[in-house]
């Protein structure tokens, strides 16, 4: 695969496949760096839980889709200031 640094797929991950609906996860980001933000550019939904609401990224496939690689490190980039 060109630019295979940007993709890593663990398919003997015993949490393989955590999103549903994409044909080649990239695990790369397996946990997203996005979470503890105030806003992502994912489409994450948001829950009620004992008075907070709590983002639930169960559906979002942001980055865990090949294509989106050169956004999500532009992002973090951004956010840390370089």
């Amino acid at each position: 695969m060109e630019n295979n640094f940007r993709f890593f797929e663990n398919r003997d991950c015993e949490y393989y496949p955590c999103h549903r609906g994409i044909g080649h996860i990239n695990c790369l980001f397996c946990y997203c760096p996005f979470y503890f933000l105030e806003s992502c550019p994912g489409a994450p939904a948001y829950m009620e839980k004992n008075g907070k609401r709590i983002r639930v990224c169960t559906d979002c496939n942001f980055p865990h889709e090949a294509e989106n690689y050169g956004e999500v490190i532009r992002e973090l980039k951004k956010r840390m200031g370089y």
